[in-house]
């Protein structure tokens, strides 16, 4: 498989002195070609640092990190970023906010009529894919939770960039909504060939969905275990319930557990409960 993203020995630090914190130590990781990857583990550990220095928006402390063989050195047009938090433009309508990547300077350049109409359909293309032509017209105060967050992944992908980076996406969707997202956004991966990268905190999600998950650890964040996800590419709602991914959401929660230190404070919240009584 081709490598699309390497992750060579990154580490990263805020801070200075006294005051200095290690929030990712030597990461390595190769990320292959049309590859979903998930990013797992308890809060702190890096994963949307990790997820963001990809993205070119934070730079590391020392080691490096390669796209289509090139050192990443800022944003580019072949990546896009979806938050949790929709990041939609109020005063733009749905198909406004779609189309918004093609106003900026460097897709300006050199743009033919025919690319213009070629943009065009492809607008027309995503706002149907993501089930938003009703809504075209409207305003992002006027859509629910999960129609703004379609309408942020249409606007990544307005671009057709080869890497999606998303951090948690859905985190702030209902359960129904989520699942409703799970289906289109691996719809997408198969429809438009792209290499996606993707954080959450849910274990279930993150092996529904990656082809490997990457579980992380805390203090100081690192990559701790690389799991395989042993289902088919093509995936459907009723393989949660099999015996295979449930013992892997069970082994992935339990090495959570352990890198945070969980099992310590319930012993101290046991002791606890035993002091009380």
């Amino acid at each position: 498989m081709t490598e699309k993203i390497e992750i060579r020995s990154v580490n990263k630090v805020f801070g200075r002195g006294a005051h200095a914190v290690q929030a990712l130590q030597d990461a390595n990781l190769n990320i292959g070609d049309n590859e979903f990857i998930t990013f797992v583990g308890a809060s702190g550990c890096g994963k949307s640092t990790l997820l963001r220095m990809i993205g070119g928006l934070e730079t590391p402390t020392s080691g490096q990190i390669v796209v289509n063989g090139r050192p990443v050195d800022g944003p580019g047009a072949d990546r896009a970023m979806v938050f949790q938090h929709y990041s939609l433009y109020p005063w733009l309508n749905v198909m406004d906010n779609i189309k918004f990547s093609r106003r900026l300077a460097v897709n300006q350049q050199n743009r033919s009529s025919a690319d213009v109409e070629h943009a065009s359909g492809r607008a027309d293309a995503l706002l149907s894919l993501m089930g938003l032509t009703a809504a075209a017209r409207k305003y992002p105060a006027q859509l629910s939770g999960g129609m703004q967050q379609r309408v942020a992944i249409a606007r990544a992908l307005m671009s057709k960039p080869r890497i999606l980076l998303m951090d948690e996406p859905f985190g702030a969707l209902d359960a129904q909504t989520r699942e409703v997202m799970h289906d289109l956004i691996c719809h997408v991966r198969r429809l438009e060939k792209v290499t996606i990268v993707f954080v959450t905190h849910d274990v279930e999600e993150a092996i529904y969905l990656g082809d490997r998950v990457v579980l992380m650890a805390p203090r100081p964040g690192r990559i701790d275990t690389l799991y395989h996800v042993p289902l088919p590419f093509a995936r459907n709602q009723d393989m949660k319930l099999a015996p295979e991914f449930v013992r892997l959401k069970r082994q992935i929660l339990d090495r959570i557990r352990d890198t945070a230190g969980v099992k310590t404070d319930l012993e101290q919240l046991q002791k606890l409960s035993g002091i009380s009584a």
